[in-house]
């Protein structure tokens, strides 16, 4: 992780997201970004849990971005556990 990451993820309040984010960051290869959506899943996974698309991201400095923007703002998006 850079320097300039770090900083991102010092600056930041401690959370459940960004203990997730900061574990991407360290790992960017074993994950990729839906195209669709823009979550992040696991490298080995065919379909996005969240939209079931299937274009996936795979570059460690977009899977690094995307992983920072997340755990650094609030959740906005809605699952299938939230509708029951």
């Amino acid at each position: 992780m850079s320097k300039e990451t770090q900083k991102v993820f010092n600056k930041a309040v401690s959370s459940e997201r960004l203990q997730k984010a900061q574990e991407i960051a360290s790992n960017p290869s074993a994950y990729k970004v839906c195209e669709c959506c823009d979550s992040i899943v696991g490298a080995n996974s065919v379909t996005c849990a969240n939209c079931h698309g299937y274009r996936f991201d795979d570059s460690q400095t977009r899977v690094v971005d995307q992983a920072i923007f997340l755990g650094t703002r609030k959740k906005t998006s809605v699952v299938a556990t939230d509708l029951v």
